[in-house]
């Protein structure tokens, strides 16, 4: 669902002119023309169409709401350059002065039914694990609700599916373009400076020692023999001195 689509919705629905669109954004100190307004409000397929961007739209939700409600403490929002269904809806229900039951009622008027703890899903935050997406049926019947509460019979021809692709894949290569621009505050800088080696100068001569240590002399156990074999003859010797005493014995027995 493009950002163009539902601002033609509410302007159809709370019956706003172009002047009122642009002291909508006035509001929040962001300033477009009526000509910009009127290329918004344009068809898709109309050749002098121009989409209205996630940080834009973000600015005339911003602005609706301090239209409608006023401003805390003073305050203007800080409007995302990055929006989904969401967080629309939920700019929507504080503008509006919406609780649950409202958004409730408004989709029971489009005929589409939704339970509090699905409505309740799409405003947790997005770490949450009840958190849910808003998808582009549920806002849409929000919005056609909303119309038919206002007195307004739908005139708004539906989505495509190609422009609704169409209008993420532009968002989304918007957000990274804008993301590229963001300077890191802490980032570090590389320095020009060449990192020092340090060698120990004692490494060729433990090399030589090393060297020296393997050339020394082995003793070879060639001419004598070994403990081990020592041991196996003893062993062995042992054994055939038992055998004679047993055979001895068995035969004085015999």
């Amino acid at each position: 669902m493009t950002n163009n689509y539902i601002l033609r919705r509410l302007r159809y629905t709370f019956n706003y002119s172009d002047q009122n669109l642009v002291d909508i954004c006035a509001s929040v100190k962001f300033a477009v023309t009526k000509d910009l307004v009127k290329t918004w409000l344009k068809k898709d397929d109309d050749p002098d169409y121009v989409r209205c961007s996630d940080h834009e739209m973000a600015q005339f939700l911003n602005g609706l709401i301090i239209t409608r409600r006023g401003t805390q403490d003073g305050k203007i929002p800080r409007a995302e350059y990055q929006l989904n269904n969401n967080i629309i809806l939920r700019k929507l229900k504080i503008a509006l002065n919406y609780r649950d039951d409202d958004i409730l009622s408004m989709l029971s008027l489009a005929r589409f039914p939704v339970g509090r703890a699905e409505l309740s899903a799409l405003f947790r935050k997005p770490e949450h694990r009840h958190y849910r997406q808003c998808q582009d049926q549920l806002l849409r019947n929000f919005l056609q609700g909303l119309q038919l509460h206002c007195g307004k019979q739908s005139t708004a021809e539906p989505q495509s599916k190609y422009q609704a692709l169409k209008a993420t894949a532009e968002n989304r290569r918007e957000n990274d373009s804008s993301n590229d621009k963001k300077s890191k505050p802490f980032s570090k800088k590389k320095s020009s400076v060449k990192k020092v080696v340090y060698q120990n100068p004692k490494k060729t001569a433990r090399s030589d020692r090393n060297n020296e240590s393997q050339k020394r002399k082995t003793i070879s156990l060639s001419k004598s023999q070994s403990g081990d074999e020592k041991v196996e003859e003893r062993r062995l010797s042992g054994s055939a001195t038992n055998e004679s005493i047993w055979g001895k014995k068995t035969a004085v027995n015999g």
